[in-house]
């Protein structure tokens, strides 16, 4: 990673900074959720099955915690302007 978010070592520096990670995570979001329903929503106990579903998980809970720490920081970085 280039940023210089991505280069520090403290995971919270990261979260809802680093605008390349936000993207990998949604590209693999995008593609891996449709992948998901369409191979294995009709049998869901298959162990590829899982695994996929648990890195659907992964990459959508990540990315919503990348976004929820983006507006935060976005929303007290707007009120300290107006102050």
């Amino acid at each position: 990673m280039t940023c210089k978010n991505c280069n520090s070592s403290l995971f919270q520096q990261k979260i809802g900074r680093c605008k390349s990670c936000m993207w990998q995570l949604t590209l693999l979001s995008l593609i891996s959720w449709p992948l998901w329903w369409y191979f294995y929503a009709d049998a869901p106990k298959q162990i590829n099955s899982i695994a996929l579903l648990f890195f659907c998980t992964a990459f959508t809970g990540l990315l919503s915690l990348h976004l929820l720490v983006l507006g935060y920081c976005t929303l007290i970085d707007w009120v300290n302007s107006k102050r």
